[in-house]
Order: structure tokens, then sequence, then C-alpha cells
């Protein structure tokens, strides 16, 4: 086989799997924006008791993207902001992106798995064993890093960027676009941050650097994290960033930490997978 035909086949396959991906993200995307969650009341057992479920309904204009708006608006926007849109259809674009985001998040296993499937011909057989071994534990610390971006970071950003404004006696209007582009930015962030204990450990499983590496160059860690923070906070106090580095040193610790104990084991242990 010529290079030029094994160049074929592969970028034939990485098409195959893109379109695979992107087709299981457009499905969830386009159910997200015609479909409406519906609650319904339901008996359950002789006493009576009742339970509540959730169906889909089609509804485009008040859709799972609309639903998920509000929620965001009545959790993270006080009462003393009011959350506009500034010319036609921001908000429509603003149902796009998080239908989106969430199009990918609930496809995420779909990806991983085609992602996986096509850099698996290239890999040694240690290598496959550590991607076979990261699929899962990715999509959760993905998740995870979402979560807690939601729960624990972006309210206090806001609430110390909207006291801003109430200590100067301003009436914030903020744009729909902006704040929700302002909240995905963080949930993604996140998202990808808490891979960094997995990349980690791939990169030291594979061979490409020591187990000791990441302890000796811990500092450099830091800085590079600290810059990060400084980087993608939208504000130059210096205080908001530490929401975003402190969480990644402790991943850093974290990871290193269990690769150290891990390369003890498989000293201890030559046998060890």
């Amino acid at each position: 086989m010529s290079g030029l035909e094994g160049f074929g086949e592969h970028a034939e396959e990485l098409r195959k799997r893109a379109v695979r991906a992107v087709l299981a993200v457009a499905i969830i995307t386009t159910f997200i924006l015609t479909f409406h969650i519906e609650p319904y009341q339901a008996a359950v057992g002789a006493d009576g008791v009742t339970i509540t479920l959730y169906y889909p309904a089609p509804q485009p204009l008040d859709n799972i993207a609309a639903q998920i708006t509000w929620h965001l608006r009545d959790a993270l926007v006080p009462d003393t902001v009011q959350l506009i849109q500034t010319a036609p259809g921001e908000a429509f674009f603003a149902q796009i992106y998080i239908a989106a985001l969430v199009g990918v998040a609930a496809a995420m296993p779909l990806i991983v798995r085609e992602a996986a499937a096509f850099i698996r011909p290239a890999l040694e057989e240690k290598e496959i064993h550590v991607s076979r071994a990261i699929s899962l534990p990715a999509i959760g610390l993905f998740a995870s890093g979402c979560i807690f971006s939601y729960y624990m970071v972006v309210p206090y950003i806001l609430d110390f960027l909207y006291r801003y404004g109430e200590s100067a006696g301003l009436v914030t209007f903020l744009n729909v676009i902006d704040f929700v582009t302002f909240v995905l930015q963080f949930l993604i962030a996140f998202g990808i941050s808490f891979q960094l204990p997995l990349a980690m450990y791939a990169a030291t499983m594979s061979g490409m650097v020591s187990p000791d590496f990441w302890k000796r160059n811990a500092r450099y860690a830091i800085v590079a994290i600290v810059v990060f923070g400084a980087v993608i906070t939208p504000d130059g106090s210096g205080v908001t960033m530490w929401f975003i580095a402190a969480p990644m040193i402790a991943l850093y610790a974290a990871g290193t930490a269990f690769i150290m104990r891990r390369a003890r084991t498989q000293s201890a242990s030559p046998d060890a997978v």
C-alpha cells in the first residue's frame, strides 16, 4: 500500500467517525431546540402517593434550551440585574449555544469512543491500554468540571462582578448573549481543565515523561496555571482568577500524588499493569 493510499484510507475513516459524532450532536441539539419538558403527576400505589414524571412535548418556541436559559437566569442573575436582548434573534442564538453545548456533553461518550477507535491503530499495546483506561474517567471528569463550575465558581464570580455596579449605584442590564457566553465559557473551561490529572496519567503511562517529572516541575506548573486563570477571568482584580487556579492546582497535586503512588506500586510489583 502506497503512502498516498494509506493517507486516503485514514482520511476516509476520520471523515466517517467525525460525521457520526457531528450527527449525534446535531440530533441532540435539534431535539433540545424542538421539545419542551412537561411535568406529569402520576399516582403510585393504593395509598395514592403521587410522583412527578417528565416527558418531552413538541414546542419549539418554549423549548428545552429556553427552559435552561430561564433556569440560568433564576439561579445566577439577581433581582437587581435585568437580562435583556438588544437585537432581534439574540435570545434564539443564546438557545442555540446552550443546545449545542448540551448536545456535545450528551454525545461525549460517542465522541470519546470514535476518537479512541480512530487513534488506536497508531498506538502501541501499552498506549492502547492507557487510552481505554481513561475514556470513561474523561467523561466523568468533564461532567464534574461543568457541575463544579456551575455551582461553586460561576455564582461567586458573577456576584463579585455585580457588586461593582451596585457600589457605583448603577442599574445593570445584562445582554442574554453575553450572559450565556460567559457561563458557557466557564463550564467548558472547567470541563477541559478537569482533564488535567488524566492528561498527566496518560503522558506518564505511555512513557512520554517519568513519574517524578510532575513533582520536579510543580513550581512551573503552578505559574502556568495562575497565568491561565488570569487570562480567562474577565476582570483584573486578581481575585476571580483564583476561582480557576486553585481547583487546577489541587487537581495537579492530586494527579501527581496518584502517579507517584502508582509508580511505587509498580516498582514493588513488576507484574502490575
